[in-house]
């Protein structure tokens, strides 16, 4: 057991430096949010403009990607699989998620949008700092590894051995006659 804690442990720490990965391609891949500011106000430059929806898109798809695929690196590692394998595994994959939004948030764009709109002038676009309006977004690298180890372990792992030996003998054969190697 100690040594499963212990795997598990090392996957979740893994996971969490990988959120390093997810958020510097957050930051680099969403889409800008073009905004401008007025003597009175910020306002967004394209209202009808789809890049803040698209921020947390983008968010979501590299989440499930790097879900996937941990999920499948771990299952190729670590076959037996286990209650702790499982439990390492999803905290790892929240706390990647929750590593590679706050790093995509600091690295991103300046956060203090007046101040920023002030020091440019007025009429100057500038972009909004990056945000995560869908908080459900965090669930997605989790999600998607657990789903993708429990898919490989199911179609994939060791089975367990039958629990009772057959009473008359083997069913495959036509007389039932057990086999000679099986009794």
């Amino acid at each position: 057991m100690k040594t499963e804690v212990r795997q598990a442990a090392v996957i979740m720490v893994a996971m969490a430096v990988c959120g390093v990965l997810l958020g510097l391609l957050w930051m680099w891949l969403a889409p800008r949010v073009p905004l401008v500011a007025d003597s009175d106000a910020v306002y967004l430059k394209d209202t009808e403009g789809e890049q803040a929806i698209g921020v947390d898109g983008t968010f979501t798809l590299l989440a499930l990607a790097f879900g996937a695929v941990s999920g499948a690196v771990v299952f190729l590692l670590r076959r037996r699989g286990g209650i702790p394998l499982v439990v390492g595994l999803t905290a790892g994959g929240l706390l990647a998620a929750v590593v590679g939004w706050r790093l995509g948030i600091f690295l991103g764009p300046e956060t203090d949008v007046a101040a920023h709109a002030k020091s440019l002038g007025k009429g100057v676009a500038f972009d909004a700092p990056l945000e995560l309006k869908a908080k459900g977004a965090l669930l997605s690298w989790p999600v998607a590894a657990l789903l993708i180890h429990l898919g490989l372990t199911a179609l994939f792992g060791p089975r367990d051995p039958e629990p009772y030996p057959l009473p008359y003998g083997n069913p495959d054969r036509a007389d039932g006659s057990p086999d000679s190697a099986g009794a």
